[in-house]
């Protein structure tokens, strides 16, 4: 019997015609049966073949973390096939993009709607979603969902907000301060991010890369650099590898750690929302010592990282994160121990593990529902990410995403001390090689929302031919939509802020 599903590593380049080509119904079902089975879904997106003007061919990426390995298939689905929505829920935002993006349509999926309006970038989906009437000229313009009964109201919030925030839509259908239901609606910052990545690289692409999530530069550059790395069949040298995993955990650490903070402010307690907001700047400092930019940009390039790090000046920055942590450690402890922030934050926006698992949530909100997912344990692509074991809560609430947030930064912390202490000696950079033409390649990083998911493919002619993103957010932003469903409209903000998930990172 032919090969069903190619199982690849994290990183490794295959030539794209052995990833196998199913019919149509066959792919659906295989792609249902391993989500059922326990696989996850990383990514399923089409793409124009070279030379097939209006032919679609969609691509499924299945983690196997149990194995350690990536299982790619692919299909051409035609102008429809049967929708997964309602059996695999982790499908209904892929299949709706692909609607969007390529006019197949899911027959069957509950709630079509479009994701990030890219019809106005020239998508072709108007007709699949079976309108009659021109396409919405304005982001948002579509039907939400309602909720009809005595006193029953509506409250909607955005896209414009208080402050400066990225624009974004939320629909809440209420009893009194009771939530019956919320919708979410994205889309209003779409920039088409992976379009004008396709025919890279240039000298532009990793600029690109690194502004998908602007406070996620350094897990976007790294995994773009690994499927690079993969195309072009070089490795980073060691020194370079240890590198980008220390700013790979700065990183996490920065935000985590503001995020704490801003939690703490939430619920109105201040001696930690002050203390972490001003110590998640020692993280954003050392990022900028190591590469002059506080958010790690222009470090992580294919090959390695562009910026060394002198051994003395290692020694010191490994003594002041010591000395932040610390610092951290005590004003975060304050927090958890105070029994009018418990009262705010324990059983407040739960989500089960079984529909955390159905969604596909990842990253703190998928580990604080005692999903063991992270990149890092099961997909590592080198020595030191695998030094890090995930931390994971049971309950699924703002308190358990707390504590999963504060037990990860401990650990990164511990680890970014001790590898800059011991950094490899050697280069940082590998010399440059042209990418293989006609390959696939598919590299997961563990970014600090959770897991990244840079999917590329090369031409005939060794240009990427299609750049496929996924940030975690795309898949958590359901998440946040059923913590809402039974609480109070009052904790919206605490709950939003314990996702703290991205808009643009959505909206590419």
């Amino acid at each position: 019997m032919p090969t069903r599903i190619l199982h690849v590593r994290n990183g490794e380049a295959v030539p794209a015609a052995e990833v196998p080509l199913l019919p149509a119904d066959d792919f659906q079902g295989l792609v249902a049966d391993s989500l059922t089975a326990g696989a996850r879904l990383c990514a399923y997106y089409g793409a124009e073949p070279a030379g097939e003007a209006g032919a679609v061919l969609l691509t499924a990426v299945l983690a196997n973390d149990a194995g350690g390995t990536l299982g790619l298939l692919s299909t051409r689905p035609g102008p429809s096939l049967p929708s997964l929505a309602a059996e695999c829920p982790a499908t209904q935002l892929f299949e709706r993009e692909l609607a969007e993006q390529y006019g197949v349509l899911p027959a069957g999926h509950p709630w079509l709607k479009p994701v990030r309006f890219e019809h106005r970038l020239g998508g072709t989906a108007g007709d699949a979603f079976g309108r009659t009437e021109p396409w919405p000229e304005i982001p948002g313009d579509t039907p939400f969902f309602a909720v009809e009964g005595e006193e029953v109201h509506e409250v909607a919030v955005g896209p414009v907000h208080a402050g400066i925030i990225e624009p974004g839509h939320f629909r809440f259908q209420c009893h009194g301060e009771h939530v019956f239901h919320l919708e979410i609606s994205l889309g209003y910052q779409h920039r088409a991010a992976e379009r004008m990545l396709a025919g890279g690289p240039t000298a532009r692409t990793v600029g690109l890369v690194e502004s998908i999530a602007g406070d996620t530069a350094v897990g976007h550059a790294l995994a773009h650099a690994r499927a690079a790395e993969g195309l072009a069949g070089v490795e980073a040298p060691p020194r370079a590898q240890a590198l980008r995993a220390v700013a790979l955990e700065l990183e996490r650490l920065a935000n985590h750690v503001g995020d704490l903070g801003m939690l703490a402010g939430d619920v109105g307690y201040l001696p930690t929302a002050s203390f972490c907001g001003a110590l998640r700047a020692e993280f954003l400092n050392a990022l900028s010592e190591i590469c002059g930019n506080r958010f790690g940009r222009g470090l992580v390039v294919p090959g390695g990282v562009r910026f060394d790090l002198p051994g003395a000046a290692a020694t010191r920055l490994a003594a002041r994160m010591a000395d932040a942590w610390e610092r951290v450690e005590l004003s975060v402890n304050l927090f958890f121990e105070s029994p009018s922030v418990r009262n705010r934050t324990d059983g407040t926006g739960k989500v089960d593990r079984a529909t955390a698992r159905q969604l596909g949530l990842v990253g703190p909100a998928g580990r604080a529902c005692g999903l063991l997912v992270d990149a890092r344990r099961t997909h590592p692509f080198g020595p030191p990410a695998a030094a890090l074991e995930p931390v994971t809560a049971e309950d699924g609430d703002v308190q358990a995403r707390a504590l999963v947030r504060f037990g990860e930064s401990a650990r990164s912390a511990a680890f970014v001390v001790e590898a800059l202490r011991t950094l490899p000696p050697g280069p940082v950079r590998a010399g440059p090689a042209p990418l293989r033409p006609g390959r696939l390649a598919v590299s997961l990083v563990e970014g600090w929302r959770g897991e990244i998911c840079h999917a590329v493919a090369t031409g005939p002619d060794g240009r990427f031919a299609r750049y496929k993103v996924v940030d975690p957010s795309f898949h958590n932003w359901m998440g946040l939509q059923l913590a809402l469903r039974g609480e109070q409209i009052s904790d919206f903000p605490l709950c939003n802020k314990s996702f703290n998930l991205s808009y643009c990172g959505h909206d590419l």
